[in-house]
């Protein structure tokens, strides 16, 4: 892309609603950089698509039959935040979750849109604080998993399973997928910068045109990490 482009990406982007991703803005300029100056483009400038990496945070999926029970007939989920990926938001309903040892977690955030299945996503602290023996689980696969009482406004809903801690994942194109050589159901690493650097391996790779490039750690990852805005982050094999 050279500066003419990035010029009109950058007033196309500003007609729209939000803002581009700081990641995105930063890709454009790397590339428009180097390409300027006659250099070669590195690899990681020579991708598709940003990197990506945000922390996900507790939180919940829940059908609509699981919706009504908490808020009410007929209730629709509303967005508090739309997030990276297109057409997915926090909303800005929460529920209240109740552990085995009758300890709770309160704000739970729910994810939307509604799915076809009803999942709670914690860390490993939360699961302990609360009394949970949670496996490490893809997301969806809640086979054999402990469930878990909810508490709305509306009255309480009740998981026969689907409590977990999310495989730590990364979410790509298919321009992405061939850019990195992988394939859906792969596993690659991420190797993090910074005074608190690490690689973190078994990285699960989950490929849809409808993706953008981002990878999904927990709270207890992002704070082994110190993961901040501008920490560098590279994706590899």
């Amino acid at each position: 892309m050279d500066v003419v482009d990035f010029d009109r990406h950058k007033k196309m982007m500003s007609s729209q609603s939000s803002l581009p991703h700081r990641a995105v803005v930063e890709h454009w300029v790397r590339q428009a950089v180097y390409q300027r100056m006659g250099q070669p483009v590195p690899q990681a400038a020579q991708a598709p698509n940003p990197l990506v990496v945000n922390v996900s945070a507790r939180h919940c999926h829940l059908t609509q039959e699981a919706v009504e029970a908490l808020f009410g007939p007929g209730h629709q989920l509303s967005v508090h935040k739309w997030l990276y990926q297109e057409g997915q938001f926090a909303a800005k309903e929460t529920v209240t979750l109740v552990g085995p040892r009758s300890r709770v977690i309160s704000n739970l955030r729910i994810l939307g849109p509604c799915r076809t299945l009803n999942q709670v996503e914690l860390a490993y602290t939360d699961a302990v604080a609360l009394g949970f023996d949670i496996p490490l689980k893809s997301s969806g696969d809640i086979v054999g998993t402990p469930g878990a009482m909810l508490m709305g406004p509306n009255g309480f809903f009740e998981m026969d399973q689907g409590v977990i801690r999310a495989l730590r994942h990364v979410h790509m194109h298919p321009d992405d997928a061939r850019f990195y050589q992988v394939s859906q159901g792969d596993f690659m690493s991420m190797r993090v910068g910074g005074a608190c650097g690490m690689t973190f391996e078994q990285m699960l790779v989950r490929v849809d045109p409808s993706f953008k490039l981002e990878v999904h750690i927990d709270t207890d990852e992002g704070n082994a990490c110190n993961l901040l805005p501008n920490t560098s982050c590279e994706l590899i094999r």
